[in-house]
């Protein structure tokens, strides 16, 4: 036998795969990592796949995060794509032991981030600051309610509820700092009810 078809039966026969997935049903968002400059074939590779294996209930959405850059060259203005994440991609999906191995043995992926073969989800804090899904929160709050800043520059502060925005998801809160009552904007996911 050939070292060739030894190491294919070997990565078929293979009893690491999937071992330790253990898919609980709920899509969630997961970092996977690749070879650098990869990552918009990685992204193609996979929906091909995905699509080619009628998967697309397992693996939802694949990003390759950007942001646009304004760059002054020459007095002209450009508008550069660059990537926030280089050698990252991110995907929403359901890890069972099928699309755990679609993705890892993709072309150019090296890997889940997390421990061995367990991928670790992104939290929903995650997932909002880096903006990938806008995350919405109930918060039932009131006008004149005192809430708690649990997260932020105002930590541990309390204040008054002064106004709530639902749709941005924020609300201004009056703060006492120095001994003056300040008007601060806090996004709902900074405060507790109390």
């Amino acid at each position: 036998m050939s070292d060739f078809e030894r190491s294919e039966k070997s990565n078929v026969a293979s009893p690491l795969i999937g071992e330790g997935i253990r898919g609980d049903g709920q899509a969630k968002w997961y970092v996977v990592h690749t070879y650098s400059g990869h990552e918009n074939k990685v992204k193609v590779n996979i929906e091909k796949m995905v699509e080619n294996r009628g998967m697309q209930d397992l693996i939802l959405d694949i990003i390759v995060p950007t942001e646009d850059r304004v760059e002054i060259k020459d007095g002209q203005r450009k508008i550069k794509t660059r990537k926030m994440f280089p050698g990252y991609v991110i995907i929403k999906m359901i890890v069972t032991n099928e699309s755990w191995y679609l993705v890892r043995n993709t072309q150019g992926v090296t890997g889940f981030v997390g421990h061995g073969s367990d991928p670790i989800p992104l939290t929903d804090e995650e997932v909002a600051r880096m903006g990938i899904e806008k995350v919405y929160i109930d918060l039932d709050v009131e006008v004149g309610d005192t809430v708690r800043v649990i997260s932020g520059p105002f930590e541990s502060f309390m204040g008054e509820v002064l106004e709530i925005n639902k749709e941005k998801q924020v609300l201004t809160v009056k703060v006492s700092m120095f001994g003056r009552d300040t008007p601060v904007e806090l996004e709902f996911g900074q405060v507790e009810k109390l």
